[in-house]
């Protein structure tokens, strides 16, 4: 076990009706080029969306970090983390991984921890974070569909989730459950200085132990428009597979292909709001 006593987060799968996004803001705040300066044979890196990622092709899954710790085996691990979130399921199964291993832990937040990565860096004996990064926490978030009964349902499932998340911010910062549960509410963002103030990490982290990688982070860019349009058309009530396949056919290419788009992201962004909008019409 982890040598502080986390709390493990008990979650089942969430109705059919319900699925996870990332948050839209921590996308456009993610510098995906961020990554470690150096590493070693001890080091877990979580450096994408948390779940599979369907543009990309890759993301941060339970399985792939259960198979890089029992890798390392019985021995101190490190674990840097760049991600804007995403799935909250294999956000706790990731938590509940890295809680169980038998030796430290030590996340190290080298540009931003959101929504469901911020749960995996609970997971820390010692959180380290850059004075340049970011920590944000909020309530579970979903796209629910279907008639009130489901939407009832789905909120009433929500419950437990969020209220096993203040406690475990709650138990990592020392605040009180409720001033947690405020945070989430108001999806509150913690800069390196707030989160350590709040007891949310324990230390900075050197500046130089953070580099940046810049043909990621314009491939990347041009990946979250992609996200951001699906984000507004799912929510305008398209079915997301209908969604991504007619996103896939603007930008010309499929998803995996999605980094190699030629488009300028903001001529992307453009001609998609062109599209909802005559979609709605």
């Amino acid at each position: 076990m982890s040598l502080r006593n986390l709390p493990e987060i008990k979650a089942e799968r969430l109705p059919t009706v319900c699925a996870f996004e990332p948050d839209a803001d921590a996308i456009d705040r993610w510098n995906a080029g961020l990554n470690a300066a150096a590493s070693d044979d001890n080091t877990i890196s979580i450096l994408e969306v948390i779940g599979e990622d369907f543009w990309t092709g890759g993301g941060v899954t339970a399985k792939r970090i259960s198979a890089a710790l029992r890798a390392i085996g019985d021995q101190e691990v490190v674990v840097n983390i760049n991600s804007p979130g995403g799935d909250f399921f294999e956000g706790v199964a990731i938590y509940n991984a890295l809680r169980a291993h038998p030796q430290k832990v030590t996340i190290r937040i080298l540009g931003l921890a959101a929504s469901a990565a911020s749960v995996i860096a609970m997971a820390g004996d010692e959180i380290q974070i850059g004075k340049a990064g970011f920590l944000m926490v909020h309530n579970a978030w979903v796209v629910a569909m279907g008639n009130r009964h489901d939407l009832a349902d789905a909120a009433r499932t929500m419950e437990p989730f969020d209220d096993a998340m203040a406690s475990l911010y709650a138990d990592r910062s020392g605040a009180a459950k409720a001033k947690a549960a405020e945070w989430m509410d108001n999806e509150t963002w913690f800069n390196g200085e707030q989160a350590v103030a709040e007891g949310l990490a324990d230390s900075f982290l050197a500046a130089d132990a953070v580099a940046e990688d810049k043909t990621k982070a314009e491939d990347r860019a041009q990946v979250n428009a992609v996200r951001r349009i699906e984000a507004q058309l799912t929510r305008s009530g398209m079915p997301r597979t209908e969604c991504r396949a007619l996103l896939a056919k603007v930008k010309g290419g499929m998803p995996g292909a999605a980094p190699t788009v030629t488009h300028d992201a903001d001529d992307f962004m453009a001609a998609a709001q062109q599209l909802i909008q005559a979609l709605r019409s």
